[in-house]
């Protein structure tokens, strides 16, 4: 099971609430995913006439595709229950609120999907306090090390 993670996405934002949706694909798409062959750092989703899109998600192409070959910057509908789809909508209605998407995997049965997230920016200070952390733990960790030996 090949997963792609936005490793940007936990540092740039904080993460309110997590969904996970199907995407539609075609099938040289498939096989580049399957390749890890897919960029979703720089990508968002968007609401257009009720239904869900990943917009910027790069999946290169499939170097054994035909002229039928995706092109590999295109608009990919995010399929979630309408409820959910709702519910987002209800949610974005909040300034600053927006939606990532986290990861891509395949499931058990070997269906592609993306974990999205409901998402509101960091400032900058917050950017800063989070590396402090990060470091502060990284030096512990050291430190625990060379105790032990």
């Amino acid at each position: 099971m090949s997963i792609i993670i936005n490793r940007k996405a936990k540092f740039q934002y904080y993460l309110l609430e997590e969904y996970v949706a199907g995407i539609q694909l075609l099938g040289t798409e498939v096989k580049s995913i399957r390749e890890n062959k897919v960029s979703i750092n720089e990508s968002f989703c968007q609401l257009k006439n009720g239904e869900l899109y990943s917009i910027n998600m790069y999946v290169s192409e499939y170097k054994f595709g035909t002229s039928r070959n995706h092109s590999s910057k295109r608009e990919r509908k995010l399929l979630l229950n309408k409820k959910e789809l709702i519910k987002i909508e209800k949610k974005l209605y909040n300034p600053g609120i927006t939606i990532i998407p986290i990861e891509l995997f395949f499931n058990n049965k070997g269906y592609v999907k993306m974990k999205i997230a409901l998402a509101k920016g960091k400032k900058i200070y917050d950017k800063r306090e989070s590396l402090r952390k990060k470091d502060l733990l990284r030096s512990e960790n050291r430190a625990k090390y060379f105790i032990k030996i």
